[in-house]
């Protein structure tokens, strides 16, 4: 009965009810775009940046990564090569060998990363051969070298142009080779674009003197989730006596680091956000209260309860927010898909700007079915909450005696 008076109640005052209800609808729309593409900005960087080339897992030789030296580099071993046999959610396993080096062509020297890659296996995860934006990807006797589109800017090289790569291999080595530009790539990530050269791995090992050994294994993984599991396999497979593997969180801290510091930023916006709406809905429930006293008064002179009234009005508000907040996760569907398609795409100097923070100046939102549950269920909870008020002044009600 008190449901159904409560749901009669709000649409006395229709005009009064779309307002409300609007206002909540506009603010869990916003709170749900706002946190899609926050979250699918820093989802798109971490893909390019890990799916693209890093990979969830590496394995290393001890202290690697913290010197990133090729003199810690470590022999390829069967046992190695068999890892995706014994352990099921690793799909692959991808060899590298990694080292600086200067590129160089005419009058222009420029420094790059040089990685040996095996180009069938490396291509199952990063997709690098659908990357190429001219010439072609290593064949079976390739020697040639993949560059990376701002490398090629950079020395101002084309497909069919001649690099040459200068540097000191391993053991001190004298490291120096002459290599044709068979094809040219391109990464979302900036960081990446801007320094990759790529050759077969044998023509690595000869170019670094190190043969048949490698700086780090890739493991290629189907799902993020297998992380923990399969980093605790390849310890106990490979020992971490002589071996380190790690995430890609310890990889990469700082950009773990900046996604952590922007999305405190984000809780400080969403708190203004809801501030905001609070305000709104306080707003329309003071009115709404003030209107009505002599509607609870006499409800309560004729014999109603305070306690029953009180619930009844609050239903009458949750009934508000339960309106506002589903139509807003209906309207943030369309919304948020549509830029999950169409991501925003930025030119020009804000672009340059986002580059050289590492940031793709491309914006997708995240299509996340939790994101929208999440915004309507804080807009219905500070709507639940500021029911409260009308419940607080009914029993606070005083009656003329007369």
């Amino acid at each position: 009965m008190i449901l159904k008076l409560a749901w009669r109640n709000i649409w006395r005052n229709k005009r009064r009810t779309l307002i409300t209800a609007a206002s909540i609808l506009f603010a869990v729309m916003l709170g749900s775009l706002m946190e899609s593409l926050q979250k699918g900005v820093w989802a798109n960087m971490i893909g390019n940046v890990v799916n693209f080339y890093y990979g969830y897992v590496q394995v290393h030789e001890k202290g690697y990564w913290a010197e990133q030296t090729i003199d810690k580099s470590f022999l390829f071993t069967n046992e190695m090569s068999r890892l995706e046999e014994k352990i099921p959610d690793l799909l692959t396993v991808i060899p590298r060998i990694e080292s600086f080096a200067l590129a160089s062509t005419a009058n222009k020297t420029f420094g790059v990363m040089v990685a040996g890659i095996d180009p069938e296996k490396e291509t199952r995860m990063t997709n690098l051969s659908a990357r190429l934006t001219s010439g072609n990807y290593f064949g079976e006797a390739s020697t040639g070298a993949l560059i990376a589109d701002g490398v090629g800017n950079k020395l101002q090289i084309q497909t069919g142009d001649t690099i040459v790569l200068i540097s000191q291999g391993y053991h001190g080595v004298n490291s120096v080779g002459k290599y044709p530009v068979v094809g040219m790539i391109h990464f979302g990530s900036p960081e990446l674009n801007n320094r990759m050269v790529y050759l077969p791995l044998k023509e690595a090992q000869w170019f670094y003197g190190a043969d048949n050994r490698l700086t780090s294994l890739a493991l290629h993984l189907d799902d993020e989730k297998d992380i923990g599991g399969v980093v605790q396999e390849v310890k106990a497979t490979l020992g971490t006596e002589e071996f380190e593997v790690m995430d890609w969180k310890e990889l990469l801290p700082e950009l773990v680091e900046a996604k952590t510091l922007d999305s405190a930023g984000n809780y400080i916006v969403y708190f203004i956000l809801y501030l905001i709406i609070a305000f709104g809905i306080y707003g329309t429930i003071l009115m709404m209260t003030k209107e009505r006293e002599e509607e609870f008064k006499i409800l309560i002179s004729i014999g109603m309860k305070r306690q029953v009234l009180g619930r009844l009005i609050w239903l009458e508000t949750v009934f508000l927010g339960f309106l506002g907040t589903a139509g807003g996760i209906l309207l943030s569907f369309p919304v948020v898909y549509y830029f999950h398609i169409n991501p925003l795409r930025f030119s020009g100097e804000y672009a340059q700007m986002l580059e050289k923070f590492g940031f793709e100046p491309i914006f997708p939102a995240l299509f996340d079915a939790g994101i929208f549950l999440a915004q309507a269920l804080v807009v219905f909870m500070i709507t639940s909450l500021l029911a409260i008020y009308p419940m607080w002044k009914i029993k606070k009600l005083k009656l003329q005696k007369g």
